[in-house]
């Protein structure tokens, strides 16, 4: 039962990422459509990231309403839907509405699956987040590469996505059955509409922040960055994202095999002063191939701290899904934040002074790491017996 549940949970990750891929290659392809400037562009895509922000301290309320298995099919179910939104917008107040709404259930349902993720390993018994989390990049490159390939064939964005919707749709149905059907005590208390995090649960967020930060500002600048202060050509400076989403993509689906042979603590601390001296590397790079290395050395550093930090969250908080949305809200804050940090950092001194920002934020993460170090799982969320109570769950 469990192991069927973890090979489902890693498959919602891949859904989850392969729609976020999918969405991303395509935003061309909106801009033109609707004649929007770099600053109109640059509001609408604010939208999932107000969205998500918004929604996430709710999702523990409706994990605890619906159950573990049903609110997670549920979530994923609406994220693929939409998916296929943005495109049938006629103009850029509809698609604000549309990419709020996308950023919304997508937000939630990043709680909800991360939640099913904490419940499968507490009762594994060892590390799947940082598993779970490489299933999500591995998503986001196969949804970001079919993409590509159907914008290179001129598709058109309503019916690359809406094909894309529907087939998602239908591998997240063929999974959802077989997630784990989690379930509060009958003598447990809803949580609050909108649940603030506790003060350890805060102290995961902001780890978890300093890596999203870290991975935002690499991957939003990276290539930027190779061309202006490197000078090397277009091709190397695009090179340069891919070899950082692929040291976190390697990182984290290696990553639960270093965890269960250091523990979290040692982990998030070695993961710490890598991504420091990737930085540091990237703040002192003139040419091409250390500039490189670095931001390889930033994607492995950080791979696996976020999905190590909502573990850890989801057994802090009084219910995972409350643990996980509280650390979620903090952390995902940086994404928006860092590119838009970096950038203003740059206009008033340069790019290699707004990567200091970015190796002190990664020491943060290494003198933070004893935040992590386990402790006894929250007992009352379970799952639910073989014989469904009536009117329970699914």
């Amino acid at each position: 039962m469990v192991g069927r549940a973890r090979v489902a949970v890693a498959v919602t990750f891949a859904v989850h990422g392969a729609v976020t891929g999918s969405f991303a290659t395509r935003i061309p392809w909106l801009q033109e459509h609707l004649q929007a400037g770099p600053g109109q562009l640059g509001l609408a895509l604010l939208a999932p990231a107000v969205g998500s922000l918004v929604a996430m301290p709710t999702a523990g309320r409706i994990v605890h309403r619906l159950g573990g298995r049903t609110a997670t099919r549920l979530l994923i179910a609406l994220m693929c839907s939409a998916l296929a939104l943005p495109a049938l917008a006629p103009g850029l107040a509809v698609l604000w509405i549309t990419l709020f709404a996308y950023g919304a259930v997508a937000g939630m349902a990043d709680v909800a699956m991360n939640a099913q993720g904490v419940v499968i390993e507490q009762h594994l018994g060892r590390s799947i987040m940082s598993g779970l989390h490489g299933m999500w990049s591995v998503g986001g490159l196969v949804g970001g590469a079919i993409g590509v390939a159907a914008a290179q064939a001129a598709v058109d964005a309503r019916v690359h996505l809406a094909a894309a919707a529907a087939a998602l749709l239908a591998v997240s149905a063929a999974a959802g059955p077989l997630l784990l059907d989690v379930r509060a005590a009958d003598d447990e208390a809803a949580p609050a509409r909108f649940v603030l995090p506790t003060r350890r649960v805060l102290l995961l967020g902001l780890i978890g922040f300093c890596a999203v930060f870290g991975e935002s500002a690499s991957q939003d600048w990276c290539a930027v960055y190779l061309k202006q202060i490197t000078g090397t050509s277009a091709g190397v400076a695009a090179a340069s994202y891919t070899a950082f989403a692929f040291m976190m993509a390697a990182g984290r689906l290696c990553g639960d095999m270093v965890v269960r042979r250091l523990g979290p603590v040692l982990t998030v601390r070695l993961s710490g002063g890598l991504a420091a001296l990737g930085a540091v590397l990237v703040v002192v790079a003139r040419t091409p191939l250390p500039a490189i290395g670095g931001f390889m050395l930033i994607g492995l550093g950080v791979a696996v701290v976020v999905p190590l930090a909502f573990a850890a969250a989801g057994n802090a908080g009084r219910t995972p899904s409350e643990g996980v949305a509280g650390a979620a809200t903090v952390a995902y804050t940086s994404g928006f934040a860092a590119p838009s940090a970096i950038g203003g950092i740059a206009a008033a001194t340069s790019l290699p002074v707004s990567f200091v920002v970015v190796s002190v934020l990664m020491v943060a993460i290494l003198a933070g790491a004893r935040a992590l170090a386990p402790r006894p799982a929250a007992p009352h969320l379970h799952p639910a017996p073989a014989a469904p109570r009536s009117g329970a769950g699914d």
